[in-house]
């Protein structure tokens, strides 16, 4: 609505008589209302410097500002155009989050800085029929000059910035800003969750000029105490490359900075993304002659809606959202480096197994995507020709044994010895994620890699007893083999091998799906090997010690035993990865674990009870207890989560409880707790940290997405009866209610409702039902296009299969796995049928169910 125009301003009055009169203020009545009302109509006819628009936006000609606001009031911005063109404010429920500084575009070339701030020119407003535009914005420097226009739309409740750049010629420059937000302080949010699925830590960029930078541009801030969230969403167009780095600036101020090329930007300072009181973190880049256009969605966000974790009693679900959302995402490094050492440090291990099982319980597309760039990157830069796996990425050489630090990809071999668990980390993880996307062409094409990583290592067994060898042969040539990069581990190592059977196991699996059961079978084969021999007594070869009632970590190759010092994961990897099955043994060794843990009064578990010996360890685990000379690494706590859970669930949730008070305490920001003070310690912050807290997903609530459907194997505890969130699985939402014996899924589209593990799927009409969650659908369900299936399962045993239907309309049921050529009673509520299974062990049937209908299917002895 333009000022000065009467018919305008009576629609106007209009409008608001008609809004307070539905809304019944009774104010509307009053003198002093109608009064200023009034003011407001003499105003627009006599001072036409006023503009008010009735689509949330407020513009002062005068003054030169233009105010934005979404219609449920949550997010308005303040454009101040009277000296330069600055967004002086971005407010969130009324709160302002930006400095005095602004947020402004601009540029850094070799001969000077020129941003949006300095425009001295007029620059036009106009209306436009969703928004308004400002036009004419114009600087530059000596040899560049810029010319943009911003326009501005409201999109429900996102307001939409579109920034169109005009450069005068092609040039190098330093840096830009497309633009950059200057907030207040550190403090404004506890961090960003970037549109890769890492996370920006805002108390680490502890020094000026501190400087985080990705290769990505979205993200949202968060506000932990207040519940507000901005999310900052760039759409750069298919031509061009989204960069953006996190700063602390001179002013105390932290800045975000987006900058948009034509092709990815590279790193200033060797391949690092974080840098130490340096703003410049990219290298100089070209910008071309021409126009280039960035659309950014600016949209409040409930941050504590937007990232619930649902109902969870007995679990602080604050302290789980928080610790996934920050040191469960942290060890997002950049786009292909989704690791667990995190940006800080510039460092990803490859030898660490569960990044997919963080990725499971982060439940962001965003890091699954992520997750698979880096396994495609990782296939294609650091396997060797021979199938070996290089163990680490780092942004500088210096940690590498000599010769295998690559300086433009930055994968290299640990200095501390080869270590062997990467070529089962980069399978274990494969197969993990295909699970969680579903995509059978991405697995096709890591099909050739994990063949060429198992096969690597399957090749390993000089003395043919089943058990696979390290590269290094003793104690006495001081290398590692494993993780435990300081414990010179060697020859056969039971953690290795224990790792090697869950990604043989898991595989296998990939194999049949893959179409190719020869190759399962050959894997399966090679794993059922390995398990039998790995559970031998010692003195036959194997891992077991009657003696110290536990399994040894490794054997040398002149047979000398050693690490029988209970060290849990070995432990634990035994029992979670299926290897130790034996229930006398597991009671053994988990009893013991609990017993000394709860003795020392530990609120997570050490990497080992007793010491080393000396000869066995490097100096930087001496004396005992000294880092992975029994320090406590909650890395690895989703392999005690999983071993304890079947044993005593009760002790299970124990432990994940310790963590999340241990968050509440610190922010569980270490790379290790010290045995004897229980502080944190270590200047890495590990992501594997959180790892306890994925097992409260997959092994308590049971959460088992699988390529072709929702799973849930449950093993819930009394004191988590009730729990319920909901959980997205290849585009859909999945709404779950767990209780003991007692578990719903449910979708738009359907419910299942049973007392034992189960999988489900609906693709168009047709639901399927897999019993225990196992591979085959045994319970298919047809029903009209449009129509819900809502079902509970009474029973699902071999001698009867029993449902209940409780939604309307007409279905087709066919039930799986039967005998063939057997005959079958059906039961639905009193009527009775008999159906012969045919050659597939199928049989089938329809019914309209217009009331509750109950199902059940026995075998007819002949």
């Amino acid at each position: 609505m333009q000022a000065g125009q009467p018919e305008d301003i009576i629609d106007f009055i209009n409008n608001l008589y008609q809004h307070c009169y539905a809304s019944g203020l009774p104010v509307f009545n009053s003198i002093p209302f109608m009064t200023r009302i009034l003011a407001i109509i003499i105003s627009f006819i006599l001072i036409p410097d006023l503009c008010f628009s009735q689509n949330g936006i407020l513009h002062n000609r005068a003054a030169k500002i233009i105010t934005i606001t979404t219609p449920d009031q949550k997010l308005s911005i303040r454009i101040d155009y009277s000296k330069g063109c600055i967004i002086k404010q971005v407010n969130l429920q009324n709160k302002n989050t930006i400095s005095s500084s602004g947020v402004y575009t601009g540029v850094t070339a070799g001969s000077g800085t020129a941003s949006s701030a300095d425009q001295t020119g007029d620059i036009k407003i106009t209306n436009t029929p969703k928004g308004i535009s400002l036009s004419g914005i114009t600087y530059g420097t000596r040899a560049l000059q810029i010319k943009e226009t911003w326009d501005f739309t409201i999109k429900g409740d996102k307001i939409t910035w579109d920034i169109t750049r005009n450069y005068s010629t092609t040039t190098d420059l330093e840096d830009m800003a497309f633009p950059k937000w200057n907030f207040t302080d550190l403090s404004v949010w506890k961090g960003g969750i970037i549109d890769n699925g890492g996370m920006v830590w805002c108390k680490y960029l502890k020094q000026i000029n501190d400087t985080y930078g990705v290769h990505t541009g979205g993200v949202t801030f968060w506000n932990a105490d207040s519940g507000d969230a901005l999310r900052i969403s760039p759409q750069p167009g298919s031509a061009n490359k989204m960069a953006s780095k996190y700063s602390h600036s001179e002013n105390g101020e932290f800045t975000f900075t987006q900058l948009l090329t034509d092709s990815k930007l590279q790193q200033r300072h060797h391949l690092s993304r974080f840098v130490s009181q340096k703003y410049d973190v990219f290298a100089p880049f070209q910008v071309k002659k021409g126009r280039v256009k960035l659309s950014l969605e600016l949209q409040y966000i409930d941050y504590n809606k937007e990232y619930a974790r649902g109902t969870l009693p007995g679990i602080d679900a604050t302290a789980v959202r928080e610790l996934l959302n920050t040191t469960g995402r942290y060890g997002v490094v950049d786009n292909n480096i989704v690791g667990a050492n995190g940006w800080l440090t510039n460092w990803k291990c490859l030898h660490e197994p569960f990044f997919a099982q963080i990725g499971m319980a982060l439940n962001d597309p965003h890091y699954i995507k992520n997750l698979a760039a880096t396994l495609d990157q990782e296939r294609d830069q650091a396997m060797l020709n021979d199938g070996r796996v290089l163990s680490r990425w780092h942004n500088v050489p210096g940690d590498e044994i000599p010769g295998t630090y690559n300086p433009q990809t930055g994968y290299y071999e640990a200095m501390w010895g080869y270590t062997i668990d990467s070529q089962t980390g980069y399978v274990i993880n494969t197969s993990e994620l295909f699970e969680l996307n579903g995509d059978l062409q991405w697995l096709r094409a890591h099909q050739a890699s994990c063949e060429k990583a198992l096969d690597w290592l399957i090749k390993r067994d000089s003395n043919n007893n089943g058990i696979y060898e390290m590269m290094n042969n003793s104690v006495a040539e001081k290398k590692a083999s494993d993780w435990l990069d300081i414990v010179w581990a060697s020859f056969e190592n039971a953690f290795v091998n224990a790792q090697l059977y869950e990604a043989l196991t898991l595989w296998a699996k990939c194999e049949t799906i893959l179409g190719n059961p020869k190759m399962a079978g050959h894997y399966s084969a090679i794993a059922a090997r390995l398990k039998s021999a790995f559970n031998r007594p010692v003195d036959e070869g194997g891992f077991w010690s009657p003696a110290k009632q536990q399994y040894v970590y490794w054997r040398d190759k002149d047979n000398t035993i050693h690490g029988d010092n209970l060290v849990t994961p070995v432990n634990f990897a035994a029992i979670a990865f299926g290897l130790c099955d034996d229930k006398e043994r597991i009671k053994l060794i988990l009893d013991q674990i609990e017993q000394r843990t709860t003795a020392e009064h530990l609120f997570h578990w050490p990497l080992c009870f007793d010491s080393f010996k000396r000869e066995e360890v490097s100096d930087g685990n001496w004396p005992f207890p000294k880092y992975e000379n029994g320090d406590i690494f909650p890395t690895w706590g989703y392999l005690g989560i999983n071993a304890y859970v079947k044993y005593d669930k009760h002790i299970a949730l124990k432990f994940i409880n310790h963590l999340l008070d241990q968050y509440k305490k610190d922010g569980l920001s270490s790379q290790r707790y010290s045995r004897t003070t229980q502080l944190g310690l270590g200047d890495d912050i590990l992501a594997g940290i959180c790892t306890s807290i994925t097992a409260l997903y997959k092994d308590i609530y049971g959460l088992r997405p699988k390529w072709n459907r929702m799973g849930l194997e449950p093993n819930m505890p009394e004191t988590l009866n009730g729990t319920k969130f909901s959980y997205i699985h290849r585009h859909t939402v999945y709404h779950l209610e767990l209780s003991v014996n007692d578990y719903l899924m449910s979708t738009g589209s359907f419910s299942v409702k049973s007392n034992e593990s189960f999988g489900a799927d609906k693709s168009g009409n047709t639901l399927k039902f897999y019993p225990g969650n196992k591979d085959t659908a045994q319970l298919l369900v047809r029903a009209d296009p449009g129509n819900r299936i809502d079902m509970k399962i009474t029973s699902w045993k071999n001698d009867v299969f029993a449902w209940t239907i409780s939604s309307h309309g007409n279905y087709q049921f066919t039930i799986n796995g039967l005998q063939p050529g057997s005959k079958y009673e059906v039961v639905t509520n009193k009527d009775i049928t008999r159906l012969q299974a045919n050659n597939n062990g199928s049989i089938s049937l329809n019914k309209h169910c217009s009331t509750p209908v109950n199902f059940s299917v026995r075998e007819i002895s002949h």
